[in-house]
């Protein structure tokens, strides 16, 4: 599949994932959860949405399997830290402004989602090369 290709299925598959992390964040903060769990917990639900959708629709041509889902843990681990960390770190430096928590969020989805495209086009669902003889 195209680079093209592969993009335009990723974002649509983030868009869905996205809805999911947002949704479950804001709920979670309007039942009063610590805004940190709240933002760990919603993180990883979208991931695991995300990691589904994308194995179906995006990155067909691989394989799934025990190193390819390693990858995966250990890509979603980092942009994991790296995703509530942004986050808290926004919500530190926001001044106190309508749609601020909205604002982090976007803010640490937006990183962590470049992350994971290259990593996930480049490492963990790169298509195994032919061996030669």
């Amino acid at each position: 599949m195209s680079l093209l290709a592969q993009l335009s299925r990723f974002v649509a598959v983030g868009a869905v994932s996205a809805l999911v992390d947002f949704g479950v964040y804001h709920l979670l903060l309007s039942l009063g959860t610590y805004v940190h769990l709240a933002k760990a917990v919603s993180f990883i639900l979208g991931t695991t949405t995300a990691y589904l959708l994308n194995r179906r629709f995006t990155f067909t041509g691989v394989d799934g399997g025990t190193r390819r889902f390693a990858a995966f843990l250990l890509l979603y681990g980092t942009t994991f830290a790296i995703n509530v960390g942004m986050n808290a770190v926004a919500l530190a430096v926001l001044p106190e402004i309508a749609f601020r928590t909205s604002i982090a969020w976007v803010i640490a989805q937006g990183c962590a989602t470049a992350i994971n495209f290259v990593m996930l086009r480049t490492v963990v669902f790169r298509a195994a090369k032919p061996a030669t003889a």
